[in-house]
């Protein structure tokens, strides 16, 4: 009762401040544990739905960015990072611990649908059990495989043996209805050219139409987040991040790692850095754009056709660009903590003209690929009102990046919660209203024109900067040793959606935990809502329109 009434004198109220929410939520409130980039408070483990709803319906934080678990010497941890679409620098962190010898918590699911899988996740890797979850099984690694790799206990030698019935029925147990209806179990992929990856979609289709669609990931899983932790941040951590999003997107992915390791450190970037990592950071989305647009038309046609070849080719251009700026052409590691590694190629006048020829010709390409594409009867009547989410929905599940924006969600971290040098610049965020595998492709083509138009200011910015202020890097300790128990989550705009990432320091120059939270993750758990009541072929191209790379969603 005492907790109901300290509720009821607190408004409803968008703008509530640390001491609000705690009124707010009452005595589900234990202890506060704020963050460096949110205020955080400590739950009872039996009332994260009581608590999420509260923040959600009265203080407005819609946005379930992240789930983080981690196993500590006292405890299991479960943290739910939140946020809210239209101010995604309103933060705030629940913190749910239980007992390492009965680590039972609620399950978020219930209020936010993508709970789903980011709960999964932590059941898998760290052992967290949560209470009330629909399907709480692994989702990364096999059902067969024993421990939790994430755990302080697991044996890595430890031997996993797995059983091999040679004639037993992979369905049995698994049937669904009465056995009267007319369904098929179909299996896509996982070695497909249209899955995009190594991914394993289990399909039950009713007469031709999809009843129902499970993702099963975990192919490419690689242990990312235990091998940054394992590395020092100064040297040893920057190299994966290009690794996850491999389609040319690195320098976004680095910026990521960059940005949470900054904020921790307390490090200061200088401008003219910002402006060289703007610049790189929009190319590589114009590259992997290319690359989503290129191989979605592939689905659509089934065959090489000229606009997949137009599509490397102008990927290849900026390739050669960003090999220039970084000298490589996939795995950059151009980031360095605190700026970059070296400025612009020599001479500088023969890679901005290179840049500004790019440019220049863009437009053009552009207008031939909608000739070629969004003018085609035969692409539209694949994509338009297929693969239909609407904004809730977008929202429920954490869905961020071109398919958030092409339906509705005027969401974009460039803007909303500035980094680099985008606050300084002249660009427009993309929306669409249609929501569908058209509104997708549409986005991301008018997206490229919006990083064309902030590459060109950079360039201008860059050309007309003092020789003697351009600063690369800020002076950065050779060893770094943050804070102990200082906790930090921040995020970039990815060129699939929010890219985040979770740190939280022990004192030594390693992370005790370093959580990556990937946009695909996200919006591949969302393929059935789009997908259930269509057809196969809707299917494939609704899974294409989503853009995923595998590697950023297993990780």
């Amino acid at each position: 009762m005492s907790s109901q009434r300290e509720r009821d004198a607190v408004p409803a109220t968008q703008d509530l401040d640390g001491e609000d929410i705690e009124t707010l939520l009452g005595d589900d409130v234990v202890a506060r544990d704020d963050h460096m980039n949110a205020p955080g408070f400590v739950v009872r483990a039996d009332a994260v739905q009581d608590v999420l709803s509260t923040l959600k319906d009265e203080a407005g934080y819609d946005h379930l960015s992240c789930v983080t678990a981690e196993e500590r010497e006292d405890r299991f941890e479960s943290i739910y990072h939140l946020k809210k679409f239209d101010d995604p620098t309103d933060e705030v962190s629940v913190v749910v611990p239980t007992s390492r010898s009965d680590p039972v918590s609620e399950s978020a699911e219930p209020v936010f649908r993508g709970a789903d899988w980011h709960e999964r996740e932590a059941y898998d890797l760290v052992g967290v059990n949560y209470e009330g979850h629909p399907d709480l099984r692994r989702i990364l690694l096999p059902e067969t495989w024993q421990g939790h790799p994430l755990g302080l206990d697991y044996n890595q030698n430890k031997p996993q043996i797995v059983e091999f019935d040679e004639h037993a029925n992979p369905l049995e147990g698994h049937e669904r209805g009465d056995g009267d209806s007319d369904t098929m179990f179909l299996n896509i992929g996982p070695h497909h050219p249209a899955t995009h990856g190594v991914l394993h979609i289990e399909t039950v289709l009713d007469g031709e139409q999809v009843a129902d669609v499970e993702p099963d990931i975990g192919y490419l899983h690689r242990c990312e987040e235990q091998m940054a932790q394992k590395g020092t941040y100064r040297y040893q951590i920057m190299p994966y991040p290009d690794r996850w999003d491999y389609s040319s997107a690195g320098l976004l992915n680095e910026w990521a790692y960059a940005r949470a390791a900054e904020d921790l450190a307390d490090i200061e970037v200088p401008e003219y850095a910002q402006v060289i990592r703007t610049m790189g950071a929009e190319l590589c989305r114009i590259a992997a754009h290319m690359l989503a647009l290129g191989t979605f038309c592939l689905d659509i046609y089934g065959d090489f056709t000229a606009i997949f070849m137009y599509a490397m080719r102008d990927r290849e251009i900026v390739q050669n660009i960003l090999e220039d700026l970084t000298g490589q052409r996939m795995m950059f590691n151009y980031f360095r903590l605190g700026g970059v590694v070296w400025d612009i190629p020599e001479p500088r006048e023969e890679f901005f003209e290179k840049t500004r020829d790019f440019l220049d010709d863009l437009p053009e390409a552009l207008d031939e690929y909608h000739d070629l594409i969004t003018g085609n009867e035969i692409f539209q009547s694949r994509c338009v009102d297929t693969g239909a989410i609407d904004a809730e929905t977008v929202k429920d599940y954490g869905v961020t990046g071109p398919v958030a924006r092409a339906s509705g969600v005027d969401y974009d971290l460039r803007r909303d919660d500035p980094y680099g040098y985008y606050d300084e610049l002249d660009w427009d965020v993309i929306t669409d209203d249609g929501g569908d595998n058209y509104s997708r492709l549409l986005v991301r083509m008018r997206e490229v024109e919006q990083s064309a138009r902030i590459i060109e200011q950079c360039i201008d910015l860059l050309e007309d900067w003092p020789e003697d202020e351009r600063n690369i890097q800020s002076n950065v300790p050779r060893t770094l040793k943050p804070d102990e128990g200082a906790e930090t989550y921040r995020s970039v705009e990815g060129a699939k959606g929010e890219l985040g990432i979770y740190i939280r320091s022990d004192g030594t120059d390693k992370p005790g935990r370093f959580k990556i939270r990937s946009p695909c993750f996200s919006n591949l758990s969302a393929l059935h809502e789009m997908s259930n009541g269509e057809y196969v072929p809707d299917l494939i191209a609704t899974l294409g329109s989503l853009d995923v790379i595998l590697g950023e969603v297993d990780r």
